[in-house]
Order: structure tokens, then sequence, then C-alpha cells
């Protein structure tokens, strides 16, 4: 998550490869059994890469701004 570390955002690393609830969890929220999956408030991000998270963050931004 150099993505994430590179701009000091926090978040909360959980191995579904060793963990199976966690795994079944990941299933749940995101629809399909591919990682990286992220969850911001409900937002899911699923099998994705550093542009495809830069542009959830930026839409998680805007959305946020509106508030």
């Amino acid at each position: 998550m150099r993505w994430l570390d590179e701009r000091h955002i926090a978040y909360e690393k959980v191995d579904v490869v060793a963990d199976e609830t966690a795994y079944d969890e990941m299933i749940r929220l995101s629809g399909q059994e591919m990682a990286p999956v992220i969850d911001v408030d409900g937002e899911i991000l699923a099998d994705f890469g550093p542009d495809q998270l830069e542009q959830f963050w930026k839409r998680l931004e805007t959305k946020h701004a509106r508030v």
C-alpha cells in the first residue's frame, strides 16, 4: 500500500489469506475474491492498482468536501 504510505494515510492491513473470517468479509464487501480491497466509510474499491486507488481517493475527497 505504498500509495497510502506515501501520503501518510492510516489504514489497517488484514491478511485475508491467513484469516478465513476476513476473507469471507472481503468477499461479502466486494462481491469478488481478488485482493486488495479497501473500505473507506462503506465505499469499496476491489482488485485495484495505484491509478485506480488515486481516482477512488479523489472521488472520496470530492464527496466529503460537498458534505
